[in-house]
């Protein structure tokens, strides 16, 4: 399920490990409430807002594809 969530972050473009930190830290407020659960998936504009990969995280190869790990 893991790997799952963090391929799906990598096809939304952003922050893998941002992602699931925000993802493991927030997941417990939805326990009682699921129905708001759409707001962790990575399509969703909050995570697009608060995982964005960091535009200063580059490739070093001089190419401009993102480090997804950062």
């Amino acid at each position: 399920m893991i790997y799952s969530l963090a391929q799906t972050a990598k096809l939304n473009n952003i922050s893998v490990f941002k992602y699931l930190q925000t993802v493991l830290l927030y997941m417990p407020d939805y326990i009682n409430e699921p129905e708001g659960i759409e707001e962790l998936m990575p399509w969703s504009d909050r995570m697009q807002r608060l995982c964005a990969i960091n535009k200063k995280a580059t490739v070093e190869d001089g190419s401009d594809n993102p480090a997804l790990f950062v």
